[in-house]
């Protein structure tokens, strides 16, 4: 039969109630007037609704009433024998959490990946190094865990009947044993009532790698640009030998997760996954226009189709009178007064042992004299006379193990007696339990001084060697006493305990954990706890000497208020069972039930599981004797499975229907409502089948097409008596729901908590709501309480909660329950691969939406591929019937998991832990592509407005032009004698002549003595004696390429000036290096062959080196040209020196590879050699008698040029310090600035970073060694990059105790058309720095912000424009100039630009334009050389040496660096310093994309077991800061993201080296 609850427009909701809440005698009444408000009767409802019914409204939700409907099909059959048996057969090995278990929702879930099956595509599995993986082994098919027994979870030992192992049912050990061996898995079927349907899926999908086809809510990410005509190609384009990527580590240890060798997987894996993402997803929402300066992000618009309420205002109900009873005790005391005097033997409480055995009787006698006893001693004994420790009203805490209630029953009641406030918390077992530091800040606030607790326990806590109980973390000073009456005084003949009426003091505090993890401490008063009695004894109908069994935790909730309170009101005998009898029978509590008649029994949905699992076919069950089964978690949606999974099979064993009874309750508002027990067993229980879609709207809804997605619930009876309940909306003000809406449930009663102690703020919120009609006025004047429960108020006043506020997820403005997505997890494949109970959901807030998070203990004898089949099965079970994304999927080894004190998982720990990157799990499904559906919209590329627009319109807005220089050459008077010669070989003979002893070049090596020394005339005796050598062994004519491979030193210098001498152009090379020839080797002979060099002069040991083993093995050696051995040079002189016949012809060829990979050589002409050196000297106030020291690397741009030029054209001395010594010594390099008392020095990001952390703690041992740095005035890093401010500050910072000046350090900017376009020099002002906007940046824009705003990004003037330079700022695509403050491409024009590329190997469609490009409007004659670089102009405050006002040059980046990801421009080194944050293991970081898919690489310095943790981390970053997806998470060890000479990370070696499988990941995790 149905009954439809239909909604009520009727007159009469108005209808003037007037109720009245009555309680005993002892406190003062107080009555509830209301107006006009909606309080009705459960009668007037029923008649309500009968009317209603007739008034033709539309149905809105439905409830079936009547088990017939509700069970399916086959459990209707009358339970026989067999039938039941056979329930066992199939219930024994889908030994799922049956909190959890819900037939229909199982059906559900199975098919919903049916539908999957159809749609099959490959998910790329993350791999794994070898190490990483679970390895299954004998060890690992033990029966699963027994020590973390959980308040939710069924680890149960085999008990001496043959109970069955674990939660694997009835699976014994020989069945472990033979999996073992047969790696067969157990008939896993689902626990579905349609056998054949629901397992065939189940096991037809195990061997499915089912597509993950998360449906997205929004528009794809990008890589729906690729199409299958663009076939996406792992070749480098056509040339890449121009460099072999590196082997990096042994290739051959990886493995995917599914323990198969990979060969080449990652490109086809990567290639799997744009193709996932590629697939049609949902229609995107209608997206907010998205102005191009603010990246607003995507606001969700609400769905037109989504349903709303329809209802009526609802009414509150009002539960029945609290019927006040003649002979009910005054006060809780005066009960236990009573029944310790008048039936001293009546047996109070019996506790059992672990085998089931009585252990205790506490009679009402032996409680009344004991709590007396510890009443007396609690006031008088501790402290002195004068100044007791505790007084009336003062609060104790009482810490009692779960298995000894006696001892908690008698500390309890001695704190009533002596009037104290008792405060029951866990026993610590730790000094870092889970949550502890919360309880003691409780305690703390509580002021709580003193510890009641018991002997046994007092022994257990853990000690510090001094016999002291050490304190717990965050924990007050505590005094710990012993309640054993052994320990205590005997109280006075003439002391009795002041017993008066229940009044308003408080009577307890009971704790109460939030979703954050903070602790709240909820006090009950005297009066409310003496109602909750009376309205408890009413409902459930008590009466006095009945029998009682109680599982739950005594301590607080449903478990004190009826084993400890209501029991003694009534003189009712409660047998208790521990927590610890339990894990070794779970059917202990049914067989007490049988042993004592017991009328009432208070349990779990956990222990009618157990008892289920654990129960055959025991012949003496008989639990006819009951009349009451409370279930306290009945609130629970999914706990109406456990429910009817008990009746079905212990109805044969006399239990009858209408005795479950379900109750709600909440720490605030203590019993919410519960079942009243009935004799009539034809009034069925009510059920409502309800949409889940309609629940995560709010709205009640009768599921009828979508049979997939319902949520059955079962009511939890009626209000209590003396309450009144309604519901208002769960958010803003407290307004009552409509009757179809879902609302937080809040009651108006005085058997409630009445604050949050301490916490006045919070009281307010919860303890004194009023709720509002939809008029605006409030409904009653007294304040009604929140229950922290959602739920509405169904026909006939049933009550039905759909969940917790705690548990709530506001996903993309739906709401999802926690506890809804543990089911459905735990419905797909029956606890294969998870353990039960061990499943912890929650929400963590990315990019202003909230995202939810599944971490899952899991097996540890499950496979790395059936987990991840696993992960992926229970995305789309999500998906399909909570139309909800998962952000993240992570698995964590058995018992990791942070516990509650009865074994649940906790919570917010649990989050903490994944926040923070400690969670360290064992795999890990990350869905941000499904999830993330409010990033802003991608950037649609306007068209260019015209450069004489941008022109015309900088000139309205009086903006000016973006142009600046650096001093006229031509207008330095200066006494530069080398000015007159135009060639440097020109110079260094003049040298030679003039001044032959002055010393031009000192080399020190690692220990900081000066290796070798070159004067003027030495260098250039030497230099003719390679001229010679090279004319007459090499047989080599003017004009002629010289490659030159030498360690750097004074070698290199003195053949570069031999080939000058001899009219042949040299190009420095790099040598290879010793230990790893294979990688090094090929890039010299490319270097060599590319710049077409005729010979290769070298020394003795490299020639050595060259003609190796090893070396034939990496290149083909036969393929050299001549190689010269210049440590055998010939005596004689040239017959005469080479001297150019045009400065315009060709001095040196500087060859570099990029960052991007490419290799390009650049030709200098004599004209530009001789005018950079004068630049150089000019803007750095060179003169012969200088010191200069010099730390870089001497083959290529600027470091090439200060090692090997400026010394010979400026006269200074050069001290030269090899980088690589720096790697047995790291001081070397300050040390000599020290030594030499040089003013000037230069060095390479690299030689600043080893400095930073090889020196960082060293400061006071180098001061101590006379270390002083205070001389240097300019410290210059010689980079091509966007100078790196926060290296550059912690290198100014360490060193400024030894002296170092902050505004010495600068950075100097050169590319390869010019190889030194700023350089910070010695006058004008210091460098400045800018904060920008990153994201206006990702638009080509430029805006300032202060320092520290959000998305600001700090950029350093990349030092002072040299003289002789001319910049300006052009757009790179119409090449018009721009305005100040304007990003574009940096534009040069110097003397000493380079005249051209020698050749560009790898992509030649690097036009001529590089060099000579003319501006599109304004100053168009003007030949400029573009440097790729994207920066802009900003015109300062200050001044320069000249007078003028100073421009300041900011580099952003390069151009063939940056990413375009979303049509935004994003550089990687942004991206990477937001990763290096994330997580104090990310030593490096480096990016790339690959087929439009974000690659993120980080090098990880922990235990690889931190790999895992590093996934949500970096995603979460990512998506925060830069608004982008990553794609795919890599991490590697320390050193394996290559890096070049000048310090810069090679991306794209590394990309070449991570598609051909050479990286040996620790892991590599794909984003769904």
């Amino acid at each position: 039969m149905f009954w439809g609850f239909f909604l009520n427009n009727s007159a009469n909701g108005a209808a003037a109630v007037r109720c009245r809440l009555q309680h005993s005698e002892g406190a003062a009444r107080r009555m509830l007037r209301t107006a006009n408000i909606g309080v009705c009767d459960i009668r007037e409802a029923a008649a309500r609704e009968r009317a209603a019914s007739t008034a033709g409204n539309r149905p809105l939700f439905y409830f079936r009433f009547g088990v017939d409907q509700a069970l399916p099909q086959e459990r209707r059959t009358p339970v026989t024998p067999s039938s039941s048996s056979r329930y066992h057969r199939r219930r024994s090995s889908g030994s799922r959490d049956e909190r959890y278990r819900s037939d229909v929702h199982t059906e559900a879930v199975q098919a919903a990946l049916a539908k999957h099956k159809e749609r099959k595509m490959a998910v790329p599995m993350p791999s794994k190094r070898r190490s990483l993986v679970v390895q299954t082994s004998m060890d690992a098919y033990t029966p699963p865990d027994t020590s973390s027994g959980s308040e939710d979870e069924g680890s149960v030992q085999g008990d001496s009947q043959g109970t069955p192992t674990s939660s694997q049912g009835s699976i014994n050990m020989e069945h472990w044993i033979s999996q073992a061996i047969h790696g067969s898995t157990t008939s896993t079927t689902s626990s579905s009532s349609t056998q054949s349907g629901g397992s065939g899926a189940a096991h037809r999908l195990a061997d499915v790698m089912a597509q993950t086809h998360i449906e997205n809510h929004s528009a794809p990410p990008d890589v729906t640009t690729y199409t299958s005509e663009h076939s996406i190609q792992v070749e480098r384009p056509q040339g890449s030998t121009a460099r072999v990527a590196p082997k990096y580590g042994n290739a051959e240890l990886m493995e995917t997760g599914d323990g198969v060798p990979v060969s080449s997987r990652v490109s086809a894996k990567i290639q799997q996954l744009v193709n996932t993402l590629k697939r049609p997803k949902r229609p995107p929402l209608r997206e907010f226009f998205v102005d191009d300066f603010e990246e607003l992000l995507e606001v969700q618009q609400p769905d037109p189709n989504q349903p709303k309420p329809e209802g009526a205002q609802m009414l509150a109900m009002r539960g029945e009178q609290l019927g006040v009873v003649t002979n009910w005790p005054p006060s809780l005391e005066a009960a236990l007064q009573r029944w310790g005097t008048i039936s001293p033997k009546a047996p109070c409480l019996t506790t059992m042992d672990t085998n089931g055995k009585p252990l205790y009787i506490l009679t009402y006698g032996k409680l009344w004299t004991r709590s007396m006893k510890v009443a007396y001693n609690i006031l008088h004994k501790l402290g002195t006379k004068q100044e007791p420790m505790v007084r009336p009203g003062d609060r104790v805490t009482l810490v009692f193990p779960n298995n000894d209630p006696a001892a908690f029953m008698v500390a309890f009641y001695g704190c009533l007696l002596a009037e104290v406030v008792p405060v029951p918390i866990e026993v610590p077992l730790t000094r870092k339990d889970a949550g502890s530091q919360q309880i003691g800040f409780l305690l703390g606030s509580c002021g709580v001084t003193v510890a009641l607790t018991s002997d046994a326990c007092h022994k257990g806590l853990p000690k510090s060697p001094t016999g002291e109980i050490p304190q717990f973390k965050g924990w007050p000073k505590l005094l710990w006493f012993v309640t054993e009456s052994k320990h205590l005084s005997k109280p006075p003949r003439d002391w009795f305990p002041h017993i008066k009426d229940a009044n308003n003091d408080t009577a307890y505090i009971e704790y109460k954990t939030c979703k954050d993890g903070s602790v709240l401490g909820v006090t009950v008063t005297r009066i409310a706890l003496l109602t909750h009695c009376q309205a408890l004894t009413q409902a459930c109908g008590y009466t006095e000497a009945e029998t009682i069994v109680n599982v739950l935790d005594f301590k607080k909730d449903v478990g004190l208020w009826h084993g400890i309170l209501t029991s003694v009101m009534n003189m009712m005998h409660v047998i208790s069972i521990p927590y610890s009898l339990m894990k070794v029978n779970p059917l202990s509590w049914i067989q007490k039930v049988c042993q004592y008649k017991a009328k009432v029994a208070c349990v779990k949905s956990r222990d009618m599981h157990w008892a289920l699992v654990a129960h055959r076919d025991q012949r003496d069950i008989n639990l006819s004797s009951l009349r009451m089964l409370i279930v306290a978690d009945g609130a629970n949606p999914w706990s109406i499975s456990s429910c009817d999974a008990f009746l079905n099979v212990f109805q044969s064993k006399g239990l009858r229907q209408e005795v479950i009874c379900p109750c709600a309750s909440s720490p605030e508002a203590l019993t919410v409502a519960i079942r009243r027990p009935t004799d009539d067993s034809n009034q069925p229980p009510g059920r409502g089948v309800l949409s889940m879609h309609g629940l995560t709207y709010g709205v009640i809804r009768v599921d009828s097409e979508e049979k997939l997605s319902v949520l059955t619930v079962q009511d939890v009876g009626l209000v209590m008596p003396g309450a009144i309940m309604c519901s208002v909306k769960p958010d803003g003000i407290p307004q009552l729901c409509k009757t179809d809406e879902i609302g937080e449930l809040c009651v108006c009663a005085i058997a409630t908590g009445t604050s949050y102690y301490g916490l006045s703020g919070m009281t307010k919120n919860t303890f004194e709501v009023f709720p509002m009609t939809s008029s605006g006025g409030p409904i009653t004047e007294y304040p009604f309480i929140r229950t922290g429960l959602l739920g509405f108020i169904g026909p006939g006043g049933l009550v039905f909660v759909i969940g917790k506020m705690d548990g709530l997820m506001v996903v993309s403005g739906r709401r999802h329950n926690a506890d809804d997505i543990v089911a459905t997890a735990l419905a797909v494949e029956p606890m294969k691969f998870v353990y039960r109970g061990r499943i912890a959901v929650f929400s963590v807030s990315v990019l202003h939406d909230e995202r939810i998070v599944i971490v899952a203990e899991q097996r540890p004898d499950s496979t790395e591929e059936d987990s991840f089949q696993w992960m992926s099965r229970v995305l789309q079970a999500i998906d399909s019937i909570h139309q909800v994304g998962v952000y993240c999927l992570a698995l964590v080894p058995a018992n990791t998991l942070p516990k509650t004190p009865l074994g649940g998982i906790h919570l917010s720990e649990t989050k903490q832990l994944f926040l923070e990157g400690s969670l360290h799990p064992c795999n890990v499904l990350m869905c941000p592509h499904t999830c993330v559906t409010n990033l802003p919209k991608p950037r649609q590329k306007q068209p260019e407005i015209g450069p004489a627009s941008v022109m015309v319109g900088n000139l309205v807005s009086g903006k000016r032009i973006a142009q600046a220089s650096g001093r006229d050459l031509g207008q330095i008077e200066d006494n530069d004698q080398a000015r007159k010669f135009l060639f440097l070989s020109e110079v260094l003979q003049w040298r030679a002549q003039t001044t032959p002893d002055h010393v031009l070049y000192t080399l020190l090596n690692c220990r900081g003595t000066i290796a070798n020394s070159l004067t003027c005339v030495q260098l250039h005796k030497r230099a003719e004696k390679i001229a010679v050598m090279l004319m007459e062994r090499g047989h080599l004519q003017d004009g002629d390429h010289v490659a030159l491979v030498y360690p750097p030193g004074i070698d290199l210098i003195a053949a570069f000036y031999g080939c000058l001498y001899a009219g042949c152009v040299p190009i420095t090379v790099r040598p290879p290096h010793p230990q790893n020839i294979a990688t090094t080797l090929p890039t010299v002979k490319m270097i060599v062959e590319v710049s077409r060099s005729a010979c290769l002069m070298t020394t003795q040991l490299i020639c050595k080196l060259l003609r190796s083993r090893e070396a034939a093995a990496a290149v083909d050696v036969r393929t050299w040209p001549p190689v010269l051995d210049t440590d055998d040079l010939p005596k004689k002189r040239p017959a005469q020196i080479y001297k150019p016949s045009n400065p315009e012809t060709l001095a040196y060829l500087d060859f570099s590879v990029s960052t991007t990979g490419m290799l390009a050589g650049v030709k200098m002409s004599h004209a530009a050699t001789s005018a950079f050196c004068r630049s150089i000297k000019l803007q750095c106030e060179l003169y012969p008698s200088r010191e200069v020291a010099i730390c870089l690397d001497p083959y290529c741009g600027l470091g090439f040029v200060l090692w090997c030029l400026c010394s010979v054209y400026s006269g200074h001395q050069s001290i030269l310090i090899p980088p690589s010594e720096l790697e047995t010594n790291p001081a070397l390099w300050l040390l000599a600035v020290s030594q030499y008392k040089v003013r000037d020095t230069f060095c390479s990001y690299s030689v600043m970073e080893l400095c930073t952390k090889g020196l960082g703690s060293q400061t006071e041992s180098l001061k101590a060694r006379g270390l002083d740095l205070s001389r240097v005035r300019t410290c210059v890093v010689v980079a091509e990059e966007r100078p790196r401010i926060a290296l550059t500050q912690s290198f100014s910072k360490l060193f400024k105790d030894l002296g170092l000046h902050p505004r010495a350090v600068s950075t100097s900017l050169g590319c390869r058309v010019n190889l030194a376009i700023c350089l910070q020099g010695t006058s004008g002002p210091d460098p400045t720095t800018v904060y920008v906007d990153m994201r206006a940046l990702r638009h080509d824009r430029v805006r300032l912000v202060e320092r520290g705003s959000p998305h600001s990004l700090p950029l350093m003037e990349s030092g002072k424009i040299l003289p002789g330079v001319r910049i300006i700022i052009a757009n790179p695509e119409t090449k018009g100039p721009l305005g100040d403050s304007h990003l574009g491409e940096i534009w040069v024009h110097s003397t000493h630009n380079a005249s051209g590329y020698f050749t560009i190997y790898g992509d030649e469609s690097l036009q001529s334009d590089h060099f000579n490009s003319r501006l599109s409007f304004g100053d168009t004659q003007t030949i400029w050389a573009r440097t790729g670089y994207l920066g802009f102009l900003r015109r300062t405050e200050l001044t320069d040496a000249n007078g003028e006002r100073h421009d300041a040059l900011y580099v952003v980046g390069a151009l063939d660096e940056a990413m375009e990801l979303r049509g935004m421009r994003y550089h990687p080194i942004d991206i990477e310093t937001s990763v290096i944050r994330a997580h104090k293991s990310i030593t490096e970081c480096a990016v790339f994309t690959w087929t439009n898919l974000l690659v993120v690489v980080v090098e990880l310095d922990g235990s690889e077991q931190e790999a895992l943790d590093l996934v949500p981390l970096v995603t979460n970053v990512v998506l925060e800061e830069h608004y982008l997806i990553v794609g795919v998470v890599v991490v590697v060890d320390i050193g394996v993201i290559p890096i070049n000479s000048r310090g810069e990370k090679q991306r794209m070696h590394l990309r070449d080296g991570f598609l051909a499988d050479q990286l040996d990941p620790i892991y590599v995790a794909y984003n769904m």
